[in-house]
């Protein structure tokens, strides 16, 4: 679409506002301001009428709506309204409702709110229909819809216009509808399972809890630099030290990176802690919650998502990150045991890494980025990652080097992470001071030091695994839907200003 023809676009735009404009400037003027309405009586919805017509035949309603389509027919016309679930058609003539409250009906515009009290009836098509013996404009709608919304290849618009996306399109209106009863389904596991619902802070003192990158802002009373918080999991593994065995918290997260399909600069997660449990007891609860809500949502483990048919019934595969790169690459880390020695494969294979992160415990992780993550399509625990990238996670028995942790993988994407949490607070200091360190080195990653939460360790924790789930995206997977700007009602978008 050229320049000229977005211009007239605009104008003929403006043209139809001013009409409408000029509508509510009578209605006024005659002492009609539909805004001045602060109530409407409806009695049913449409979906509950067109589900229950025998209920409802011949009996008088009052629904309410937005206009969605209209036909003047002389003395008698048509018109469909859009309610919250369902449309429905009312049939309105001069004789029900009478010279002047036809008049106005036929100035009303496609978007207009309006409520309609009239009987039930099926038309000679069986189209169940409501018979109008009285319409109350209640909201003047002063801008045209788009004719053909569902048709723009600008998805840009509809993201920041979600409110217009949700009334053009009914597909988008029920992925936010399966993305509630998700929500729903996710609390409704967890509390069965013994776990309390809390809520800890979003504006933190230290950015810990993750390696991401805060948001940063200041608190002007306090005059004191403070963060959006990365993740929970700190305050949450202090209600543990507290003496609560199993606590989750579905929240808001934020992390001033980048944005594609994938990352939203604000998204919701759920983090989970149970004492005397260990990462392995996090993987089943893991593969039964993700499971379990798919079935009483969906009414299937099987799914497909984005062409790819996926199977998340359980049990789901579990398999090292060492033997996982060795799979796909047969390179054995196991018989790679110095910086240098991973620095030289990782040369020979191609693999670029930070110079700040060069050792063999970061290299391993690049690794797997690079060559495995993409080919985890069936549900896949990977376990047991390198103490570098793991600073609250652990350490293995058998070999210190590595923690017990685990993330995993669907689809080619990484859905949840997981520890046998870290309890012992002189290593845990060690790591927050490794991480100052790298933060000083230029690793905006890196998080800070919280004495604390160490402090907290040492009053003492149990054994306790944790796990943390990104929502956004396991509500991608279970509507299949592309980007994660499809499950956000309103994402991050650059203003156009």
């Amino acid at each position: 679409m050229n320049e000229n023809q977005n211009n007239e676009i605009e104008q003929d735009e403006n043209h139809l506002i001013q009409i409408r404009k000029e509508k509510l400037e009578e209605l006024s003027n005659e002492g009609k301001n539909p805004y001045e309405i602060t109530k409407y009586n409806r009695t049913n919805t449409a979906g509950e009428i067109k589900a229950n017509y025998e209920k409802f035949e011949q009996k008088d309603v009052s629904v309410a709506g937005r206009i969605i389509a209209k036909r003047i027919m002389g003395e008698a016309s048509f018109c469909t309204i859009q309610d919250c679930n369902e449309k429905i058609q009312s049939y309105v003539s001069i004789n029900d409702l009478g010279e002047e409250s036809y008049k106005a009906f036929k100035t009303y515009d496609i978007g207009d709110i309006i409520g309609i009290t009239g009987f039930v009836f099926k038309t000679r098509t069986e189209e169940i229909s409501v018979h109008a013996k009285e319409i109350v404009l209640l909201s003047k709608s002063l801008r045209p819809l788009p004719e053909k919304f569902h048709g723009l290849k600008d998805m840009d618009l509809r993201y920041r216009q979600r409110y217009v996306d949700l009334i053009m399109n009914p597909e988008v209106k029920e992925t936010f509808i399966l993305r509630s009863k998700i929500l729903k389904e996710i609390r409704n596991f967890m509390t069965e399972q013994g776990y309390m619902e809390v809520e800890t802070p979003t504006l933190t003192t230290v950015a810990t809890g993750d390696a991401a990158r805060p948001f940063i802002t200041h608190h002007n009373t306090l005059d004191l630099q403070m963060y959006l918080r990365i993740a929970p999991e700190l305050n949450l593994k202090r209600l543990i030290v507290g003496g609560f065995d199993k606590v989750f918290e579905i929240g808001k997260n934020f992390r001033n990176e980048g944005m594609d399909i994938k990352h939203n600069p604000e998204f919701t997660a759920m983090e989970f802690y149970a004492a005397y449990q260990d990462y392995n007891d996090m993987m089943n609860t893991a593969e039964n919650l993700i499971s379990t809500v798919a079935k009483n949502v969906l009414g299937t483990t099987k799914i497909t998502y984005q062409g790819q048919e996926i199977d998340l019934t359980p049990t789901w595969k579990r398999i090292t990150m060492i033997d996982a790169i060795k799979e796909v690459t047969g390179v054995d880390f196991n018989t790679i045991n110095t910086d240098e020695e991973a620095q030289k494969i990782a040369k020979e294979k191609g693999v670029e890494y930070e110079e700040i992160k060069n050792t063999r415990g970061h290299i391993i992780n690049e690794f797997f980025e690079t060559f495995v993550e993409e080919t985890l399509i069936s549900p896949t625990f990977i376990i047991d990652y390198p103490v570098e990238v793991s600073p609250l996670t652990k350490r293995k028995k058998d070999d210190s080097r590595l923690v017990e942790r685990f993330e995993l993988f669907i689809g080619g994407r990484e859905y949840g992470n997981a520890y046998s949490e870290l309890n012992d607070p002189i290593d845990q200091y060690q790591r927050f001071v490794k991480q100052v360190e790298a933060r000083e080195k230029g690793d905006e990653e890196a998080g800070g030091m919280d004495e604390d939460f160490v402090n907290a360790l040492e009053i003492g924790m149990p054994p306790t695994g944790g796990m943390g789930i990104g929502l956004d995206r396991l509500i991608m997977l279970l509507t299949d839907s592309a980007s994660i700007r499809d499950v956000i009602l309103f994402p991050v978008m650059k203003p156009l200003n």
